[in-house]
């Protein structure tokens, strides 16, 4: 009989190792609720053996708690669960998931659930609870967000099952493999159609132009649609056909554009979590999606110490697909670009007149001689456009010195860079590029401004 209490112990002891061993179950916090009690009392029928009958009544109830709240947990676990979502997102973009949990056991369940989050990959919230009776289904929505292009796999859903008294938990997971694709920014496209449609480009920093051919080409008439402008109402065609009539005007077709992106170490660069490269893309898709529109052709290049991706000048709308599957996979690398390669394969497979637009990022003299160099040999030819993204580092060094020693030697330092900087980008000018100097976060509004631009002034 006195070994009897030490034996309930050691057996409430030893429970969980196995059960974690084999079964996935693992106690919690109000498990010592029942274990510690058992075991205070099993010491203290050593000092007095007469209770020992007491405690073993005692160790027989907490045993028996536990137990009981254990069983379900042993049974087999028949959760079903699909996982609904669309297999494309936005970097930097929330993407919604909604989860589906069919509970076709006759115990109900109180559930922690949480997807898989490959690296990149952050949700929220990062796990839901919900209570599931028996035979019935639940849903639960979150966002995921990835700061990475790329493709993604999804490869299980996590459970928590909870016992009704709260002392022991089973973690189970259920293989759903689903696929997810993150392109660069796509929403920003809906957003820039949506302000041009209602004529509020000027929101987003688009400066208004007038377009080449709006007031001379005349192509057809059409039906009045929400937005469009007064001034192109064609009032004897609305009285003839008894509903508001347009005149629908053409721009200047068969211009191209063709992107040169720096996939090098120069644009590893980061802020807010996104590299130099991904804001490239992320304005490059803008301003494609813009000149389609305008129905211009858009070609890319993607390189660092070789060309990557090549897609030739092409219009119509299908030929974003083409722009976002050569972009969505591309990372910058640790390695020095090539530009001479770059430029040559441009000079092999762009021969006709094209605005170049070469976005990089520049701070040795190297570099800026040879992109000086290349770009000023297309004048003529090509219509030339530097993008070159700061470095919010070097413009916050300089703009906010410090008397400290260290903190000042640097802010001198950043101060002659910048000045090199300005100097770089006064040549380029004089030799007839045109640049487009930002942060990387507000490069779209000037590059497209740049583009308006270049079409109002007949640069093309």
């Amino acid at each position: 009989m006195e070994l009897l209490p030490w034996l309930f112990v050691a057996a409430t002891a030893c429970l969980p190792v196995g059960l974690a061993y084999f079964g996935k179950i693992f106690p919690t916090l109000r498990w010592l609720l029942i274990f510690v009690p058992i075991a205070f009392l099993s010491v203290l029928s050593t000092v007095y053996p007469g209770i020992a009958t007491l405690v073993v009544f005692f160790d027989v109830i907490g045993v028996a708690v536990l137990a009981a709240d254990l069983l379900p947990l042993l049974r087999p676990c028949r959760l079903r669960v699909r996982r609904l979502m669309k297999r494309s997102a936005s970097l930097a973009k929330p993407h919604e998931v909604q989860i589906e949990i069919d509970n076709d056991s006759v115990t109900k369940w109180t559930i922690d659930v949480r997807d898989d989050q490959p690296d990149g990959i952050t949700s929220t919230p990062d796990s839901m609870r919900i209570v599931l009776p028996p035979k019935k289904q639940a849903q639960v929505r979150y966002s995921l967000r990835s700061n990475r292009r790329g493709a993604f796999e999804l490869q299980k859903i996590y459970f928590r099952l909870h016992t009704w008294l709260g002392l022991w938990v089973r973690f189970v997971d259920r293989p759903v493999v689903d696929s997810l694709r993150v392109y660069p920014d796509m929403k920003q496209l809906s957003e820039y159609a949506v302000l041009a449609k209602t004529n509020r480009l000027s929101l987003i920093g688009v400066r208004k132009t007038r377009r080449i051919g709006q007031d001379n080409n005349f192509e057809r008439l059409r039906d009045y649609a929400e937005g469009d402008n007064y001034r192109h109402i064609d009032w004897r065609s609305t009285a003839r056909r008894s509903r508001l009539t347009v005149k629908q005007y053409q721009a200047d077709q068969s211009q191209r554009i063709h992107f040169m992106i720096d996939c090098g170490r120069m644009m590893t660069n980061e802020y807010q979590g996104l590299s130099l490269v991904d804001y490239a893309f992320n304005s490059m898709l803008m301003l494609s999606y813009v000149a389609l529109h305008q129905r211009d052709s858009v070609g890319l290049t993607c390189f660092s110490d070789r060309v990557h991706d090549y897609v030739p000048s092409s219009a119509g709308g299908r030929h974003m697909n083409r722009l976002l599957h050569a972009t969505y996979d591309r990372f910058p690398s640790f390695v020095q670009s090539r530009f001479d390669l770059a430029f040559l394969h441009l000079s092999n497979h762009c021969r006709r007149r094209s605005m170049v637009v070469l976005i990089t990022n520049v701070i040795d003299v190297l570099s800026a001689n040879q992109i000086t160099d290349y770009l000023a040999n297309l004048s003529g030819r090509h219509l030339p456009i530097l993008v070159l993204l700061r470095d919010h580092r070097i413009f916050d060094y300089a703009d906010y010195p410090d008397m400290d020693e260290t903190v000042l030697y640097r802010s001198a330092a950043a101060a002659e860079l910048l000045t090199w900087r300005n100097e770089v980008l006064q040549t380029m000018r004089q030799r007839g590029i045109l640049v487009v100097d930002a942060f990387p976060e507000q490069l779209t509004a000037p590059l497209v401004n740049q583009y308006l631009e270049a079409k109002s002034r007949h640069l093309l």
